[in-house]
């Protein structure tokens, strides 16, 4: 141990004068000012980014009562997709895999087997070419895979494998199975592939990258198609966000005024938290606000006036814009933020169904819809994992991890 309790305390009177300073009783109360009178709708740059679909509220549902609602959709599929993490080699590649699963809820193991896995690989050596155009079937049929060429970049290296393999298994493994989902699809994040399409806000070489080059286009146009596939028959597709860093609502509010929220979520914590006449947090309801349409930061390019990146859109422009809800959880104190194409909750009577099943998945298990928490679980790569299949990698490339100092200190590599 590095802090003697001398300098433990210390640290914690320095963290009791800043919290001083700060007047949280304020920040509610801008929080509710902000909600009223800012959404509806909030605009930024002469565009109405934030608009209601219906009318502007805050509700609230007793938990117990949330819980034991009949499920408005009977079946609910969830689908993941997780990486070994983008690894780094002495040959000079830098790799990611991704592993892409859906879950049924009744349970389906047949459908609990099937994998989608993508390998993404990156050199800058341009004599090197890992492209597969097909997928390769293993696992008697039940899963298949295929390697993914990078883009070659200067920098990011490791965030374009990254956001390659991930989303390209997650969006094929949605299409292949799409057959199966009769009811709900509730994928494990964004309806989007945010990460990627956050490329744009971070350096010109990446935001190049989605105008330029095929393979990420490709991926953000196999999202359009998953929309367009489950429209087409008529089955709802949302999307479950555990843990939003969006800023967009935050920035355009602090444009204009000031905002002490670090990203949107902390607003709509603060906005949708109820407390008794003690100032305690009551944890007996769940709260959560009406339905918005999105068209600012990563969700402006799949709005109705974006360019979806130059991509063929099938459906009318607006059916592909974001349409989101948020949902506090006061007994772990966690807000998510649930998604859905426009084209899905068009339709008051949908949008209630969803908010139902919604409110009742979080209310029942604390936290995810059980579809997601069982897709999550087929999905992820567990640390011992991506150690073991880091010293397979190496034998196989003949190479080994490109390690630095840290990765001693901390023991990130096994």
């Amino acid at each position: 141990m590095t802090l003697d309790p001398v300098h433990f305390d210390g640290i914690a009177q320095l963290a009791g004068r800043i919290d001083q300073r700060v007047d949280a009783t304020d920040h509610e109360t801008f929080a509710d000012t902000v909600f009223e009178e800012f959404l509806d709708p909030l605009w930024d740059g002469g565009r109405r980014v934030i608009e209601p679909l219906d009318e502007l509220g805050r509700k609230r549902v007793d938990v117990e009562d949330a819980a034991l609602q009949a499920a408005p959709f009977p079946t609910q599929h969830g689908l993941d997709s997780g990486t070994i993490n983008p690894t780094t080699f002495t040959n000079g590649l830098v790799l990611d895999v991704a592993q892409a699963a859906m879950a049924a809820v009744p349970s389906d193991l047949e459908l609990h087997r099937a994998r989608s896995v993508v390998a993404t690989v990156h050199s800058n050596d341009a004599t090197v070419d890992c492209e597969e155009d097909e997928w390769t079937m293993f696992d008697r049929g039940y899963s298949r895979g295929r390697i993914l060429q990078a883009p070659r970049v200067s920098r990011y290296e490791e965030a374009v494998v990254h956001a390659l393999s991930l989303y390209l298994a997650e969006a094929t493994h949605a299409r292949m199975q799409a057959e199966v989902v009769e009811d709900l699809l509730v994928l494990d994040g964004p309806i989007y592939p945010k990460g990627l399409l956050a490329w744009s806000d971070r350096h010109p070489e990446l935001a190049d990258l989605l105008v330029e080059e095929k393979r990420p286009r490709d991926v953000v146009a196999g999202y359009i198609e998953l929309v367009e596939t489950f429209a087409e028959r008529d089955v709802p597709l949302v999307g479950f966000v555990k843990n939003s860093g969006s800023k967009a609502i935050t920035r355009a509010v602090r444009s204009e005024n000031r905002a002490p929220w670090v990203d949107d979520a902390a607003f709509f914590r603060r906005a949708l938290e109820r407390t008794d006449d003690e100032g305690e947090r009551r944890t007996d309801q769940l709260t959560f606000t009406n339905w918005f349409v999105s068209r600012c930061g990563v969700d402006e390019p799949l709005s109705a006036d974006g360019d979806a990146l130059g991509l063929d859109r099938e459906l009318d422009p607006a059916d592909y814009e974001v349409t989101f809800f948020c949902i506090y959880d006061p007994r772990e104190d966690l807000l998510f933020r649930v998604e859905a194409p426009a084209v899905f909750t068009r339709d008051p009577d949908r949008r209630e169904a969803l908010t139902t099943q919604l409110l009742r998945d979080v209310a029942g298990e604390r936290g995810p819809p059980l579809a997601v928490a069982k897709a999550d679980e087929l999905a992820r790569i567990s640390r011992e994992e991506k150690a073991a299949l880091g010293r397979a990698i190496e034998e196989r490339f003949d190479a080994e991890r490109d390690r630095s100092y840290d990765d001693e200190r901390w023991g990130l590599v096994v």
